[in-house]
């Protein structure tokens, strides 16, 4: 069973182990960072949730604020998920996305959104499971591996549903 914690700082050297084995051209735009490079960077590990599996860290999603601005604190953004190839499609990305929506609310979110390469339709499917819908694609965004890449904006309402009358 997987369960969703908050990250530490003890996580850093497994968390930066994940990016290294999930990266590709296929799921980011941005190159593989050097390996001595801090996981958490700026952001604190408690903006990261970590997923274990049998009590192995076998994923993690990161939030953050789409921008400082305060007209946008109602915004939190799904800066970076990553689940090991090797317990892939076992549920731990819904698990970690559903513990990210939660978080989201819990901080006062009103939208969590993310961004997402159009070469990566596994990804995209798993996020339209979990909720999110297509909100825009900024054509040719990026240019990868010799060919333009859309980037995909998607997002999920984390306002109360209201019943109907």
């Amino acid at each position: 069973m997987t369960t969703v914690r908050t990250a530490t700082r003890d996580d850093e050297r497994r968390l930066a182990a994940l990016d290294r084995v999930t990266w590709s051209p296929a799921v980011a735009p941005a190159p593989l960072w050097p390996e001595d490079v801090d996981f958490f960077g700026e952001d604190p590990p408690g903006d990261v949730l970590v997923a274990e599996l049998d009590g192995a860290v076998v994923g993690y999603v990161r939030l953050r604020r789409p921008t400082a601005l305060p007209s946008n604190r109602h915004v939190l953004q799904v800066n970076g998920l990553a689940v090991d190839p090797a317990v892939q499609r076992r549920g731990v990305g819904r698990a970690l996305l559903r513990a990210a929506v939660e978080e989201a609310r819990r901080r006062g979110a009103r939208r969590l959104t993310l961004n997402v390469l159009a070469t990566n339709p596994g990804a995209r499917a798993l996020y339209a499971a979990c909720g999110f819908v297509v909100e825009g694609v900024r054509r040719g965004e990026f240019f990868l591996e010799g060919q333009y890449v859309d980037d995909v904006l998607m997002a999920v309402s984390l306002e109360p549903h209201e019943e109907p009358g």
